[in-house]
Order: structure tokens, then C-alpha cells, then sequence
């Protein structure tokens, strides 16, 4: 008798269907991936960009306010490479309370003037004389502001206060000065008296 052998089993590999999902996962597996790669890439180059700005308007501040380059009357701009690439700028001049001292404002933006777009970054400061001398504690801050005896109120005074006098107004005494008709001696306190030793017993 002749004794059957047993075929050999054979080695069953993926089917097409099999190798198709997990070309399908794979696939977006690795789209995931270069959307969150793009993203932060993106992302960085946004805040380098709105570093260099930064900077630059810091600059034409200090420029501004050393008088290095002249600027107009109430705005001016500018072109410059920085970082290897192109910006332009605008600033701006704007009045305060103060009549010595002026609001700047830059505002800085990448490409050149004719490129449209929201500023990147701006910066603000004041420009003007000093208001007191340097080191010391106390400030005139009505040095230069426009009084009501400048706008034509009489002796200094404003309309519905009773005749109140305004501070700094011309002829209206400032605070720890005698008015007139008093005498101007400055009040020294008199010493305390010193205890006295009891007499002894």
C-alpha cells in the first residue's frame, strides 16, 4: 500500500484589500503629520517676522527722539532692509495736553510701501522738553499747559467754581507761597523742652 503524504501547507500573505487600508492609514497618518510640521513652521516665522518688527519700530523711536533723521509735522515713512528682507514704516505725531510734548507713534509693516497689510508690530513713546530737572522728585506737570486766563478768563479763574484761582494761571500763587499782604517769615518750630533731672531726695 502506497501511503498518502499530506500536501505542504501553504504561506498565505495579505490580500489586496489588506494592503490597500493600510495604504489608506498610512497615508493619513502622514498627512496629520505635515499639517502639524506646517503649522509650527508657520508659526515661528510669524514670530521672527514680529520680532525684526518689533525691533525696527523700537529703533525709529530712538531715531525719532535723537533727531537723527528729520521727520514732518504729523507723519512720515520710511523703507529699510533688516534681516534680509523689506519693511516700511509710518510714524506718527500726535498733540497732548502738554504743549512741549508730542505722542509717536511707528507702525511697522513687511514689504515694501506699496505692499498692503496690517501692521506687524508699533510702538509708542513721547517726544518733548522735560517737565523737571533731572534727578529731582517733584515735576511742574502745569509747565506749558494751556490755561483758562490763556482761553480769557479773568484773573485766572474758571467759570461756575466760584472764582476758584486755577494753579499755574499768571498771577496765582503756588502752592507754599505766601499771598500777598502776609509776611513771608517761614514758622520754625520752637525746640522742645529738655526733661529736668528730679532734685534728689
Amino acid at each position: 500500500m502506497h501511503s498518502r503524504q499530506k500536501p505542504a501547507p501553504r504561506n498565505r500573505g495579505f490580500t489586496l484589500v489588506e494592503v490597500l487600508v493600510a495604504l489608506v492609514v498610512v497615508a493619513l497618518g502622514l498627512t496629520a503629520l505635515m499639517v502639524a510640521v506646517n503649522g509650527t513652521a508657520r508659526t515661528s516665522g510669524f514670530l521672527r517676522d514680529k520680532s525684526l518688527a518689533q525691533w525696527i519700530a523700537l529703533n525709529r523711536l530712538s531715531e525719532v527722539r535723537l533727531n537723527v533723521t528729520k521727520f514732518g509735522q504729523n507723519t512720515d515713512t520710511g523703507e529699510l532692509d533688516f534681516g534680509n528682507r523689506k519693511w516700511h514704516y509710518d510714524t506718527r505725531y500726535f498733540d497732548t495736553s502738554m504743549a512741549s510734548m508730542k505722542r509717536v507713534v511707528v507702525r511697522v509693516y513687511l514689504g515694501d510701501a506699496k505692499t498692503k497689510g496690517n501692521p506687524l508690530a508699533q510702538a509708542v513713546g513721547f517726544l518733548g522738553s522735560s517737565v523737571a530737572t533731572p534727578g529731582s522728585t517733584t515735576a511742574d506737570w502745569t509747565a506749558g499747559v494751556v490755561t483758562a486766563a490763556a482761553a480769557g478768563t479773568p484773573n485766572g479763574t474758571v467759570p461756575g467754581t466760584g472764582g476758584a484761582p486755577v494753579p499755574g494761571a499768571p498771577g496765582t500763587p503756588s502752592p507754599g507761597t505766601p499771598s500777598p499782604g502776609t509776611p513771608g517769615t517761614p514758622i520754625v518750630p520752637s525746640p522742645a523742652p529738655s526733661p529736668t533731672n528730679p532734685p534728689n531726695q
